[in-house]
């Protein structure tokens, strides 16, 4: 009689492994696959430009004249915007709903801002054309912005679209921390507040970072909200790196670019295509970087946790 006859759940449990290992590299293929198709397609546009695709300030297409550089600097400077609004308040609710609230009370707040991340992008846009976008000029008319259409209201609103992500993926990492150090904590007379700012935030650190590359990752690739009140001008590169002008002003990011109408305008044309398919890979390669760092600290916060516990 075989082992697996003898014990049946040997048998199950050798499937599942091996039906995680291959979706595992079904998934890693799709990645492998996707990066190097947009390098084979993006060729082109390589040789043409070389690494001035990527620092190049202009870009004219039918002068066969591509530069990424505006649209690198405005995805970042979004990305950057939301997460400046985003990380302190979705940080400071997961910190709250650990540490403060009880347990009832913590999961309907937790349920209640995951509803946010349920409401489709299109919707999210929508209301920044009708709502966030008037705002924006109203409070900053002094400055004479030309429109509402700026890269600081597509950064408020990826804020928005990315505190769910950041309140969820930390309110995990600080509930992973044992309760065990708390309590000890709190036996050593610290006080609530003190022992979440000097013991919980500390220990969680490295899955907090990770919340925020987590959702980092997100807000790059984020499309058709920012599609809608970015007001996609190109060649929109500052004076100065650290200008604050240009917030208020049209610009146009990576997804915008893409998600627009240049990209079946393009199609057909082997040079202005690679060109395309070079703002993926751009985008591609960005997203990836962020979401593995962010998944290694995840792993790091995890395994401390186990040593702890």
């Amino acid at each position: 009689m075989t082992r697996s006859a003898l014990n049946p759940s040997c048998r199950r449990w050798s499937i599942t492994l091996i039906l995680s290992w291959l979706f595992t590299g079904v998934a890693l293929a799709a990645v492998v696959g996707g990066l190097g198709l947009l390098l084979i397609e993006s060729a082109p546009a390589w040789k043409h430009s070389g690494f001035e695709f990527v620092i190049g300030k202009k870009w004219f297409f039918r002068q066969s004249e591509f530069g990424a550089a505006p649209m690198i600097y405005g995805s970042i400077i979004v990305a950057i915007l939301a997460m400046i609004l985003a990380a302190p308040v979705g940080i400071g609710a997961a910190i709250f709903g650990v540490e403060y609230l009880p347990r009832k009370w913590r999961l309907g707040l937790k349920v209640t801002v995951e509803l946010l991340a349920g409401i489709p992008s299109v919707v999210y846009g929508l209301l920044g054309i009708l709502l966030l976008r008037n705002w924006i000029y109203e409070v900053f008319q002094d400055f004479d912005p030309l429109s509402g259409d700026t890269l600081l209201t597509a950064g408020v609103l990826l804020g928005l679209m990315i505190l769910p992500t950041i309140m969820t993926l930390a309110d995990d990492a600080l509930r992973g921390v044992p309760g065990t150090l708390r309590l000890a904590a709190r036996g050593l007379g610290l006080t609530a507040t003190e022992t979440a700012l000097h013991v919980s935030v500390p220990q969680a650190f490295p899955g907090l970072l990770a919340a925020v590359l987590l959702a980092l990752g997100r807000a790059m690739g984020e499309t058709i909200a920012v599609f809608l009140v970015i007001g996609r001008q190109d060649n929109q590169w500052p004076s100065s790196i650290l200008s604050l002008k240009p917030l208020l002003e049209s610009g146009q990011t990576l997804t915008s670019k893409l998600g627009g109408s240049e990209t079946n305008i393009a199609y057909g044309q082997p040079l202005h295509w690679g060109a395309i398919m070079g703002l993926g890979l751009v985008l591609l390669s960005l997203v990836v970087i962020i979401t593995l760092t962010g998944a290694w600290l995840q792993r790091i916060s995890f395994r401390q946790h186990q040593q702890h516990s």
